[in-house]
């Protein structure tokens, strides 16, 4: 990354490259590029200029990405903390305007989302970023981990598969990763995104209860009739062709 700073000295416009590179001082490289002059008189005249640069990180683009995003978004009070672990890093914002990201996360991932593509344009070695807002993950985590495990309580009582509300992928691996550790159940997702969900199904059989062979309760009140005759009767009460006919017994002879 590369800015051209002018202030009145040149120590000013050099730390006005720090404030806004927000880097340690030892990456930057300054060039003076001009200096202030004084006349006879002793005063001085003009302004200094530096050119002040440093070789951007795929942390630094996403540090810089999400300062000004937020900025813009109307975050204030804010400071980013950042800690680089193997093939990405972790990003925390640390704010008392808690309420800014939502209750649910839903802020929170999509500039997660928004940040990791910043910070991966026009490169293919893939560098994952991780952000958080106040320790929120952990919350959430322990929060989702304890919902599975009332779900699955209920599963195994009833044998029946129960579903949970949709949640992102992230959330969806923390609760299959809790079911896997309890007996009797498993975890599957179902849906399609953003209604993707985690269904809860039983491993046991469920033993069946006296309620499942009760017979279905009659809903008319009409007494149930019983028909007694043989088959030869019924099949001799059956209409004829010729029983349709209005014309007497010898109808089809001609007199």
């Amino acid at each position: 990354m590369e800015k051209f700073f002018i202030a009145k000295t040149v120590d000013e416009a050099k730390e006005a490259a720090i404030q806004e590179f927000a880097v340690e001082v030892d990456r930057i490289t300054f060039e003076v590029i001009e200096e202030p002059k004084k006349n006879i008189f002793g005063r001085t005249k003009g302004e200094a200029k530096v050119r002040a640069f440093y070789e951007e990180t795929k942390l630094d683009a996403a540090l810089i990405y999400l300062k000004n995003v937020l900025a813009k978004m109307g975050a204030a009070d804010f400071t980013l903390s950042s800690v680089e672990v193997e093939n990405g890093a972790n990003i925390e914002i640390i704010t008392e305007n808690r309420e800014f990201f939502g209750r649910n996360g839903d802020v929170l991932d999509s500039l997660q989302y928004l940040t990791s593509l910043v910070c991966n344009r026009g490169d293919n070695e893939f560098f994952r970023i991780s952000l958080d807002e106040n320790g929120y993950r952990e919350r959430r985590k322990l929060q989702l981990e304890s919902l599975a495990e009332k779900f699955a309580r209920n599963v195994i009582k009833t044998g029946r598969s129960s579903a949970m509300e949709p949640m992102n992928p992230f959330e969806r691996r923390i609760v299959h990763a809790k079911i896997a550790e309890i007996n009797g159940v498993v975890s599957r997702s179902a849906g399609q995104e953003p209604f993707r969900k985690v269904v809860i199904y039983s491993t046991e059989k469920r033993a069946p209860k006296k309620d499942d062979f009760k017979k279905k309760k009659r809903t008319d009140n009409k007494p149930k009739s019983f028909d007694f005759k043989t088959s030869f009767e019924k099949d001799y009460k059956k209409p004829r062709p010729e029983d349709s006919l209005k014309s007497g017994l010898y109808s089809k002879i001609e007199f």
